[in-house]
């Protein structure tokens, strides 16, 4: 299932069942598991270990070099699960230093343009949509949705199940459940539709709407009082609210407000 135009270096892997397109090159350190399908003009770099059923569409670039200029030429890896789709032109780079690799999860897909630096860590069911980009060291939490052309800044995290809208410019972490949009993005509502479609009950989406509506609509512009009162009331007693007091209390850069 290779194509004859297929450049692929004796020092990758391939599983069972690979089909390799036209023009696509595999390099050395490449490992492609069961089932994976390049259509054409695919580049996979390495060293990266891919996992099954991955799918890749044309002039994708996955396992490039990293653009950090800190990096010295040591060895570094990207790590990629199951079920991933990267379509056309969408690039995916290594880690920058050798402890600290590029991890995408399971079930995720990339559209045309989307990019992932250096160290960013991945996790499953996100959608990076066309010419979505993550700087470098953003983590990006399950369920997660990033629209077309927003721009996240490194060392950044998205929450779960949250929604940055189209154009948006993102400098400190967007909090789990939640809509944000602007340039700069701001917290705009919870994404109860979104909620509702991943099946949450209503009273965890009602725990969650009082949360919202004390932590960024309050008068009250102390978060730390603010995350004081939440924890007092009966909606902290919910596992989504739990998760969203914890992921505000873990930020470095602040909180999307």
């Amino acid at each position: 299932m290779i194509h004859p135009t297929a450049i692929i270096s004796p020092e990758a892997k391939l599983g069972a069942n690979v089909r390799v397109g036209p023009y696509c090159i595999i390099e050395a350190g490449a490992e492609l598991g069961d089932g994976c399908v390049l259509h054409s003009h695919v580049i996979l770099g390495g060293p990266c270990r891919i996992g099954k059923d991955n799918e890749f569409f044309p002039f994708a670039a996955v396992g490039g070099k990293t653009q950090d200029l800190k990096y010295e030429g040591e060895p570094t890896f990207l790590e990629v699960g199951d079920r991933n789709v990267f379509r056309e032109n969408c690039t995916i780079h290594r880690g920058t230093h050798v402890h600290t690799p590029t991890r995408i999860g399971n079930d995720n897909l990339f559209l045309c343009y989307s990019h992932v630096a250096h160290d960013c860590q991945v996790g499953n069911h996100i959608i990076l949509s066309n010419n979505g980009t993550l700087g470098g060291h953003v983590e990006v939490e399950d369920y997660a949705i990033v629209s077309g052309l927003a721009a996240i800044h490194q060392f950044c995290r998205i929450g779960c199940h949250s929604i940055v809208g189209g154009c948006a410019k993102v400098v400190q972490d967007v909090p789990p459940y939640m809509i944000i949009d602007g340039n700069p993005a701001a917290t705009r509502g919870l994404n109860q539709v979104g909620l509702q479609r991943r099946g949450f009950s209503e009273d965890d989406i009602k725990a969650l709407k009082s949360a919202y509506k004390k932590l960024f609509l309050k008068k009250d512009i102390n978060l730390t009082n603010q995350l004081s009162s939440l924890k007092a009331d009966r909606p902290a007693n919910h596992e989504p609210v739990k998760h969203l007091i914890e992921f505000i209390e873990g930020s470095k850069r602040g909180i999307s407000r």
